[in-house]
């Protein structure tokens, strides 16, 4: 474990010595904040019309705002999780060091695990972010936390899916943009693939749409713990983190 920690802390090192870290986290808190604003103006246009009207809008804060600005979070995860996974093996092999990485007195595993580990940290950084905006929402308003914690839960569970998918792309090339750009391929590949149910009822279509990480979030920004849904992000966490081991493991055997 001390060592997973070790090569954790190298690479979250290697993240804020650069200007990765802060441009990420910026760029997330401010598109964030635009959505978090935009939706809050929605929210008091409809409200105004309503006693405009006469009449009273049926405010839930959990089903009218929290949920639709976790649903933005999802979708912005697909775009700033291939600019975190994207060097993580790519860079070492660019630079040469992949060598030295390998041959070092640390398992496979732990090096999979202290990287992997350094970019869910990575990302939670991002999702504290948008805490920002949401306090005010709690101290100007009443929403429930439970779904609000497990709405973050569930976010936390498939960007470690997705990160893991990052991690395994990032071990197959020494291009960052390549890498980048293909994590970002797969992952709005699992994000589309749900659509495919709407138009075809065959047993095929039917696995895609299970694939799909909008089918297993959904219970999540409900504020529900699905079993199924938990499992689901495990495992492809698990694959994930299973083919990187293995191609690491064919890459010392040709070194």
């Amino acid at each position: 474990m001390r060592n997973i920690w070790t090569i954790c802390r190298k690479e979250l090192r290697s993240y804020f010595t650069s200007p990765i870290a802060y441009l990420l986290l910026i760029m997330f808190a401010l598109i964030f904040g635009y959505f978090f604003w935009n939706t809050m103006n929605i929210i008091v246009s409809m409200t105004m019309e309503a006693q405009m009207e006469g009449e009273q809008f049926p405010m839930n804060l959990n089903e009218h705002i929290v949920r639709p600005l976790l649903s933005d979070i999802n979708v912005l995860a697909l775009f700033f999780i291939p600019m975190i996974t994207m060097r993580l093996f790519a860079e070492e092999k660019r630079s040469g060091t992949i060598e030295l990485l390998t041959t070092s007195p640390v398992t496979d595993v732990q090096i999979i695990l202290g990287k992997w580990f350094a970019a869910l940290l990575m990302y939670a950084f991002m999702l504290l972010t948008t805490l920002l905006d949401f306090a005010f929402l709690f101290k100007f308003g009443t929403p429930a936390w439970k779904p609000f914690v497990i709405g973050y839960l569930g976010l936390l569970l498939q960007g470690g899916g997705l990160l893991a998918i990052g991690t395994f792309i990032s071990m197959l090339t020494r291009n960052q943009i390549i890498a980048g750009a293909a994590t970002f391929g797969i992952c709005l590949m699992l994000w589309v693939v749900q659509g495919v149910s709407e138009f075809e009822s065959a047993t095929w279509a039917q696995v895609l749409s299970y694939m799909s990480i909008i089918t297993h979030f959904e219970s999540f920004a409900k504020g529900v713990i699905d079993t199924k849904d938990v499992i689901f992000d495990a495992t492809v966490i698990f694959l994930g983190l299973f083919f990187t081991a293995r191609s690491m493991e064919s890459l010392r055997w040709r070194s």
